[in-house]
């Protein structure tokens, strides 16, 4: 399984990633939002995807660059228990920021999961302050829902309905 752009190639996270997702974690310009990794939290998250895409049919990704072979970031679906939804989430690393790797690798991850899931809907959670993920949201169709508490504090909940974003 993997889903390929102009510049990227998607392919499903497993435990060999490990010393990787520790590494993308570990940069404080990353974990300000989605936290970091100890290598026996990486590998339990990463069996935890393992288990997502053999139970579900879906994960998430490695995004890797089609020219260098590079791990560029990840993205995917994960289900947030908390909210009874599938959530669509995108994080790359900070030096590959600013250059649309997060809105492309997304963007093939949506049209993948509208035509071969079925999921009403994808929430994406995002802190206040990450406006660079907002504005990811956004260009993807996600729309504002509400403030809630995910992952231990207070952020932002946008919405992106499979029907409307067909129209």
């Amino acid at each position: 399984m993997q889903l390929l752009t102009e510049r990227l190639r998607l392919r499903p996270l497993t435990v060999a990633d490990t010393d990787w997702w520790v590494r993308l974690h570990a940069d404080t310009r990353v974990n300000e939002f989605v936290g970091n990794y100890t290598a026996e939290t990486a590998a339990a998250r990463l069996r935890a995807i393992e288990e997502s895409w053999a139970q579900r049919g879906y994960g998430l990704f490695a995004v890797e660059s089609r020219a260098t072979g590079e791990a560029v970031g990840r993205c995917g679906i994960s289900w947030y228990e908390p909210f009874g939804e599938a959530e669509a989430g995108w994080t790359l690393a900070a030096e590959h920021w600013g250059h649309g790797y997060a809105t492309e690798a997304a963007q093939a991850l949506l049209t993948w999961a509208d035509e071969s899931l079925d999921l009403p809907r994808l929430i994406a959670l995002i802190r206040a302050a990450n406006t660079g993920s907002i504005a990811v949201a956004r260009r993807l169709g996600f729309r504002p829902l509400r403030e809630d508490t995910f992952f231990g504090g207070p952020g932002l909940v946008y919405a992106r309905d499979r029907a409307a974003a067909r129209e």
